[in-house]
C-alpha cells in the first residue's frame, strides 16, 4: 500500500508586523538638530544685525562706566561690573552650601530619606525666577536696609543673594548626580583600609567626583549670568556707579546697581528702535553676555565630560594625622548635614511665606473670576494665557527636541553629535532676555505680529527643546548594546530601529524632560514682556495671532511687583505666585513620578 506523503503548502511570510519603510524618521531627527543651530544662530544673527546697523565703539563699551545715550556716550564697564560682582557674591555663598548639602545628601543619608530631600532641592529649583525677585523684595531688601542703613535696599548684595538662593539647588541637583556616579567599589576600598567616612569622602569620593562637581558651579554661573527678572527687582537699576577703592568696592555692594541683563530687560531695548548707535549698543552688550554664559556653559560641559566616574581609575590620596579622627569626623558630618537643612529649610520658609502672603490662591473664586482695575479680581485669564503658551510651546518643542536628541545620541559620528551637544547646552543656557528682544524685532516688528501668543510660544521653544534634547540624547546611550546588535541582526535598517527601538526606549525620559522644561517655561517673565502679553485688556482666548496678546502669571506678578507700595498690589502679587508655583509643582511631580517609574527599567513597550 503506497504511503501518502503529507506537504504543507506553502504560506506567504507574514509583513504585517513587520516595521514597514520609515524614510521620514531621517527628515525628523534632521529637522530637530537643524532647529537647534537655527534658533542659535538666530539669536546670533540678531544681534551681529543689530550691531552691523550702527557704530558700536568696542574700547568705549569695554572700558567706558557711563552711559548716555543722550550724549552719545555707551559705556558699558559699570554693567559688567555689576554682572560680576553679582554672579561672584552669589557664587561664595551657593558653592560651599550646595557642595556640602550634595555630599550629606549622597554620602550621609540612606535612600529613604534620599529620595525625598532630592525631590525638595529639585523643587526649589523649578521654582520660578520671578517668585525668588518677589521674594527678594519682600524679604532681602529690607535686611539690607535695615543693616547697610540703605534706603529701599536695592543693591548689588541683594540682587547677589537673591542669585546664591537661586543657584544652590542647581548646584546641589547635579553635584549629586556626580557623587552617584563614583562606582560603590571606591568606597568598599577605602572603608576596607580602615578609613572614616569624612576621609574616605576626602580621598576616594571627591577626587573623582571633583570635575562634575566644578560643572555644577559653572552651569550654576551660566544661570547667574543669564538670569533677568529676579535682578532686575532687586539691583536698583542704577547706571555709571563704579567704585574706584577697596572701601568704594564695599560701599558699591549696598548700593543700587546694573547688570548687563537688567539694562537689556529695561525699556531701553523698545525706545532704542531696530538701528542706530544706541540699538546697537544695546546689541553689543548681549553679544558679551552671550559670550560669558557660552563660555561658562562650555567649560562646566567639557569639566564634566571629563570628569565620568566611570572612566577615572580611583586614586587613594588620603593626607591625615591619627589625632582626634572620630571627633573630626563627627564635626564634619554636623556641618555637612546642617548645609543639607537649609535648602529645606529654604523650600518650607518659601512655601510658609508664599502660604500666608498669598493664601487667596486658596479660595475657589480667585482662580475662576478675571482681574478688575489694577489690582482686583482674580487671575482666571492669566492662567489661561499661561496654559495656553505652556500647550503651544509643548506642541512646537516636543519633536523638535527628540530629533535633536536621537541624532545626537545614536546616528552622529562622535565628533558631530560633541559638537551639537555642545550648541545645544551653550542654547540652554543663552539669556532668555535675548530670546525675547530677538523676537521682539524677528516676529513682533519685522513680520508685523505685534504682541501675539504665538510669538512668545515660539520664543519659549528655545527655553525646552535643550531639556528635550539632552535627557533624550542620554537616555538613547543607555540602550544596551545586546539590544541594537538584535534589532539590527532581524534585517532592520537604522530607521526601523529608530522607530521600533528607540522611540519607544526612549520616550519615558522626552516626556520627563518636556515636562522640566515646561516648568522652566512657565515661570519665565522676559520673553514675554516684548512679544505676548499685556498687563490688561487682552482676552482670555485669543482669536487670531497678529495683534493678539494675552495674559500670563509671570508678566502679571512682575507688574504687581513694582507697585511694592499698594498692599492690594501686593497681596494680588503672591496670590499669583503661589497658583504659578502650584502649575509649576505639578508639572515637576508628573516628571518626577516618571523619573522614578522608569529609572533603571532597560525596555519599555
Amino acid at each position: 500500500m503506497a504511503t501518502k506523503t503529507l506537504t504543507r503548502p506553502p504560506v506567504a511570510p507574514d509583513t504585517g508586523s513587520r516595521p514597514r519603510a520609515s524614510k521620514w524618521i531621517w527628515a525628523w531627527v534632521y529637522a530637530g538638530a537643524f532647529a537647534v543651530a537655527a534658533l542659535l544662530l538666530t539669536v546670533l544673527g540678531y544681534l551681529t544685525a543689530g550691531v552691523a546697523g550702527g557704530h558700536v565703539d568696542w574700547l568705549e563699551l569695554l572700558s567706558e562706566a557711563s552711559w548716555s545715550p543722550a550724549n552719545s556716550v555707551y559705556g558699558g564697564l559699570a554693567m559688567i561690573y555689576g554682572t560680576a560682582v553679582v554672579s561672584v557674591l552669589a557664587l561664595v555663598i551657593a558653592v560651599p552650601i550646595g557642595w556640602a548639602a550634595a555630599v550629606a545628601l549622597s554620602e550621609y543619608l540612606p535612600p529613604r530619606l534620599a529620595r525625598p530631600l532630592r525631590m525638595c532641592v529639585e523643587l526649589l529649583a523649578a521654582v520660578p525666577s520671578i517668585v525668588y525677585g518677589l521674594i527678594g523684595i519682600m524679604v532681602v531688601r529690607p535686611l539690607i536696609a535695615q543693616f547697610a542703613d540703605v534706603p529701599g535696599g536695592d543693591s548689588l548684595a541683594a540682587a547677589g543673594i537673591v542669585l546664591a538662593v537661586m543657584i544652590t539647588p542647581t548646584i546641589v541637583a547635579v553635584s549629586v548626580d556626580a557623587l552617584a556616579a563614583v562606582p560603590d567599589r571606591v568606597r568598599e576600598a577605602a572603608y576596607s583600609l580602615g578609613l572614616t567616612r569624612r576621609e574616605v569622602v576626602r580621598s576616594a569620593v571627591l577626587p573623582l567626583a571633583r570635575p562634575a562637581m566644578r560643572a555644577a558651579v559653572l552651569l550654576g554661573l551660566a544661570r547667574a549670568l543669564g538670569e533677568a527678572i529676579a535682578v532686575f527687582l532687586v539691583v536698583g537699576r542704577a547706571d555709571g556707579r563704579l567704585p574706584t577703592s577697596f572701601r568704594g568696592f564695599l560701599d558699591s555692594l549696598v548700593h543700587p546697581g546694573q547688570t548687563l541683563t537688567t539694562k537689556l530687560a529695561g525699556p531701553e531695548p523698545v525706545l532704542a528702535g531696530t538701528s542706530g548707535p544706541y540699538f546697537a549698543a544695546l546689541c553689543g552688550l548681549g553679544l558679551i553676555l552671550l559670550a560669558l554664559v557660552a563660555a561658562a556653559t562650555i567649560w562646566g560641559t567639557r569639566g564634566r565630560a571629563r570628569g565620568s566616574a566611570a572612566e577615572r581609575v580611583p586614586q587613594f590620596r588620603y593626607r591625615g594625622t591619627p589625632r582626634m579622627r572620630l571627633q573630626r569626623d563627627r564635626l564634619v558630618m554636623a556641618l555637612r548635614m546642617a548645609a543639607l537643612l537649609l535648602p529645606s529649610i529654604l523650600l518650607a520658609g518659601m512655601l510658609a511665606l508664599l502660604v500666608t502672603r498669598g493664601s487667596s490662591a486658596f479660595n475657589p473664586s480667585f482662580w475662576l473670576t478675571p482681574a478688575t482695575g489694577a489690582a482686583g479680581g482674580g487671575v482666571r485669564d492669566q492662567i489661561v494665557g499661561t496654559l495656553l503658551l505652556i500647550a503651544t510651546t509643548a506642541i512646537l518643542a516636543l519633536p523638535l527636541g527628540f530629533g535633536a536628541g536621537v541624532l545626537i545620541g545614536i546616528h552622529a559620528s562622535e565628533r558631530t553629535a560633541r559638537v551639537l551637544q555642545t550648541l545645544t547646552v551653550v542654547l540652554g543656557g543663552a539669556p532668555t532676555i535675548l530670546l525675547g528682544l530677538a523676537g521682539f524685532v524677528i516676529l513682533s516688528t519685522t513680520m508685523g505680529w505685534g504682541r501675539s501668543w504665538l510669538a512668545g510660544a515660539i520664543v519659549l521653544v528655545p527655553v525646552v527643546v535643550p531639556v528635550i534634547a539632552l535627557t533624550t540624547s542620554a537616555r538613547v546611550r543607555s540602550i544596551p548594546p545586546e539590544l541594537t546588535e538584535s534589532a539590527l541582526s532581524l534585517g532592520l535598517t537604522r530607521a526601523q530601529f529608530v522607530r521600533s527601538v528607540v522611540v519607544p526606549y526612549t520616550w519615558p525620559a522626552t516626556i520627563t524632560g518636556l515636562l522640566l522644561g515646561l516648568a522652566r517655561a512657565a515661570g519665565e517673565t522676559a520673553p514675554l514682556l516684548f512679544t505676548a502679553t499685556v498687563f490688561f485688556g487682552a482676552p482670555a482666548v485669543p482669536s487670531g495671532i497678529v495683534e493678539a496678546p494675552v495674559q500670563a502669571l509671570p508678566t502679571h506678578i512682575f507688574t504687581l511687583s513694582q507697585d511694592s507700595g499698594d498692599p492690594q498690589a501686593v497681596t494680588q502679587a503672591w496670590g499669583s505666585a503661589m497658583v504659578l508655583v502650584l502649575i509649576t509643582a505639578v508639572l515637576l511631580s508628573a516628571a518626577v513620578a516618571l523619573r522614578n517609574r522608569f529609572e533603571g527599567e532597560r525596555w519599555t513597550t
